[in-house]
């Protein structure tokens, strides 16, 4: 939906505006720095102060005692924080790798929660955390059971990125170069809906005169082309929760709205894969309809 797109916008902002900027991807940590919370917590305060360009100090913060989360939040009231004359902005990019390490996910949101209440009790520490900000980028709202109150999510600034409208799409061809007229339009958003990187990835392919729009109408769209590694990794994605790939192929060899569990449904409205039309779910584009269809053939 263009999240790191914007994510990159943001920093470039901040940087402007004379914010350090921390970018951190989830998706970047070998699988070993999920095994626990302490280990996880050392990666990322080691990795924020790697790029904060302050040398690792945790030996002399970390306190097996009092814990991991308390350790961490030593280390940057105590340590990267006081470090630094200006705010800085850490951006969580991939948020949802996380997810699938729902111990590590729930403490972890606890303490971004905690030092976002540490910059509001006034007391003589809160100006340290008050340099802190926090871009957290993540597909759908966290599928985990959860105390609310201990989570991120009901505070700051929450934006989801809507599809792209016809007008949209028409504004990006003329970007791209492309004098399409409306039909055109309603022939790529036939294919794609709105989704900004499905029509972002068409319209640099046909620009740059690699495909047509008529060889992407519709089935060789899914033969490769330009979106056969996006709709592998669909796959590869869904193969790892087998029952939602069950669920996705009912939706898909139905020819009306169908009735879903609610968390079948809410988690691949998070992949892009399905939207949903009341209670009932439907595919999201032509491009997943076909593709899961012969998949499942």
């Amino acid at each position: 939906m263009g999240k790191t797109s914007l994510m990159a916008r943001i920093l470039h902002q901040e940087r402007e505006e004379g914010y350090r900027t921390v970018t951190l991807s989830f998706q970047l940590a070998g699988s070993n720095i999920f095994t626990n919370l302490d280990r996880f917590l050392q990666w990322f305060c080691a990795s924020v102060g790697k790029s904060l360009g302050l040398p690792n100090r945790l030996a002399d913060y970390w306190d097996d005692i009092l814990g991991s989360n308390s350790s961490a939040t030593d280390y940057f009231e105590n340590y990267l924080l006081a470090e630094i004359d200006t705010p800085v902005v850490i951006a969580l990019d991939e948020f949802d790798s996380i997810c699938q390490y729902p111990d590590i996910a729930s403490d972890f949101l606890g303490l971004l929660r905690s030092w976002y209440e540490n910059a509001k009790y006034g007391n003589s520490r809160s100006d340290v955390w008050q340099k802190l900000r926090l871009v957290v980028v993540h597909s759908s709202a966290i599928n985990m059971a959860q105390n609310i109150n201990l989570s991120p999510f009901n505070i700051g600034l929450s934006i989801e990125l809507p599809e792209f409208t016809p007008e949209e799409v028409q504004d990006l061809a003329n970007r791209y170069g492309l004098n399409w007229d409306d039909n055109q339009v309603e022939k790529l958003m036939s294919l794609v809906g709105g989704y900004p990187y499905l029509v972002q990835k068409a319209l640099y392919h046909i620009a740059h005169q690699e495909v047509t729009l008529e060889e992407l109408m519709p089935k060789s769209a899914t033969k490769g082309r330009i979106y056969g590694e996006h709709l592998h990794q669909q796959l590869l994605n869904l193969q790892l929760h087998p029952e939602l790939l069950v669920a996705l192929n009912q939706v898909v060899s139905a020819t009306i709205p169908i009735e879903l569990n609610r968390i079948s449904a809410l988690q691949l409205r998070s992949m892009g894969l399905v939207r949903l039309i009341g209670g009932n779910v439907v595919p999201s584009c032509d491009l997943y309809r076909q593709y899961f269809l012969n998949c499942h053939g």
